[in-house]
């Protein structure tokens, strides 16, 4: 149930996507997400969908790791389908005893749907074409004017990297955790969604108990090697902005005007 989460895990590679200056994926990952929310239409959307897919195949990760990181949203998408499904007014397009189903929630639920996938999709591919660090070093950096208003954006930064970083740990752990209360005799399997939901409950308590004490464990570990935060401190690496940075955001920029300009014309 909980193997083969992708969301904060690493894809190393050589690809130019994996070279590209983490900021530069930053930045295009907000764009993106300004043109997914900024538009209305099916043409929009297909526009993100073409630049996604040409990342992927240029980054050569496979769909398989992709779908992978999709597939613990497909819940949330159904939810949120059948909701503007069944609630939205409008022109009656099927019915089903008490239930009717118009054509703008079909729309609706459409768009949306198409919208979480997408933005989970741009968010997993930087995450498996940028490595942790240069993804914290990337933050900082772009957030570093912060630093004028007494902003811990270093702190902030790292947090954020642990954060996404521990996410599949913590899911591994989840799924250690079910199989050896399964080996006891629970069952996560049968019954109704609301029984089901009910029988992941006792997990929680050893989760919570376990991510405490990763936490503990590496707060010492970090002391241990004296770290006291950003100030002062260096960088082996220096994240470099080239040409082709420029161009790759430049690109996300016209595909983020372009559902702008498509959606002003009403498509």
């Amino acid at each position: 149930m909980w193997k083969g989460l992708t969301l904060g895990q690493y894809w190393p590679g050589h690809s130019f996507l994996h070279r590209l200056d983490p900021r530069t994926k930053i930045l295009s990952v907000g764009f993106l997400i300004v043109g997914l929310f900024g538009t209305r239409g099916f043409w929009g959307y297909g526009l993100v969908f073409l630049l996604l897919l040409g990342a992927t195949l240029s980054a050569r990760i496979p769909f398989g790791k992709l779908w992978r990181g999709l597939r613990p949203i497909l819940i949330l998408v159904l939810l949120t389908a059948l909701i503007n499904l069944f609630t939205l007014p409008g022109e009656a397009w099927v019915r089903w005893g008490f239930l009717t189903v118009t054509r703008e929630g079909a729309q609706m639920a459409a768009l949306l749907s198409l919208r979480l996938i997408l933005l989970v999709w741009a968010t997993t591919l930087m995450t498996l074409t940028t490595a942790p660090l240069q993804l914290t070093d990337g933050l900082e950096l772009l957030f570093g004017f912060l630093k004028k208003i007494r902003v811990p954006v270093h702190e902030m930064a790292l947090m954020m990297a642990i954060a996404l970083r521990f996410i599949p740990t913590l899911f591994e752990e989840a799924d250690r955790i079910q199989k050896a209360q399964m080996s006891r005799g629970a069952d996560f399997e049968s019954g109704s969604l609301p029984q089901r939901v009910r029988a992941l409950l006792p997990l929680l308590v050893p989760l919570f108990v376990s991510s405490f004490r990763r936490a503990e464990e590496l707060a010492l570990a970090m002391e241990a090697r004296a770290y006291t935060g950003g100030e002062g401190r260096s960088r082996y690496r220096r994240l470099r902005w080239s040409l082709r940075d420029t161009l790759s955001l430049g690109l996300v920029v016209l595909v983020v005007a372009g559902t702008f300009g498509l959606k002003a014309v009403g498509l």
